[in-house]
């Protein structure tokens, strides 16, 4: 288990690594629901960021967790403490940004492939939603 990647509708890829020692139950829990498919949207107030609110649900605990996250980063709500407003919704920040309550931050997008996710998030930004699959990197 390294990492995951994220398929456009025209075949790019964007290639993620997972943070395995700073939050491994999150790791390990995203990795089990692989692959699926969802529309993503462009977030509204929390930045530079695409993010579903239909993930098949994860029952995980708070790690790593920080509203503050680095370009690039990947982030999951988790459901316990069952008080978290961002419960079951996954975000890719291709930018600044900062979330409505702490998510886990559970990957990085690999350096060389940070262009390209620039140029997903400024497409769904300007374009609307797009659907994107997520699967395990072989």
């Amino acid at each position: 288990m390294k990492g995951f990647k994220v398929t456009t509708y025209d075949q790019q890829e964007i290639r993620f690594e997972f943070y395995l020692e700073e939050a491994p139950v999150s790791c390990k829990a995203f990795a089990e629901i692989l692959p699926f498919t969802r529309t993503f949207n462009h977030a509204r107030v929390s930045g530079q960021e695409i993010w579903i609110d239909d993930v098949p649900p994860l029952d995980v605990i708070q790690e790593n967790a920080s509203v503050f996250t680095e370009p690039g980063e990947v982030v999951f709500g988790p459901s316990k403490p069952t008080r978290t407003k961002t419960a079951n919704c996954f975000g890719i920040y291709y930018g600044e940004g900062k979330g409505l309550d702490a998510g886990n931050i559970f990957a990085k997008v690999v350096p060389g492939d940070l262009a390209k996710l620039v140029t997903l998030g400024n497409q769904i930004w300007k374009n609307g939603s797009q659907e994107l699959t997520i699967s395990l990197i072989d």
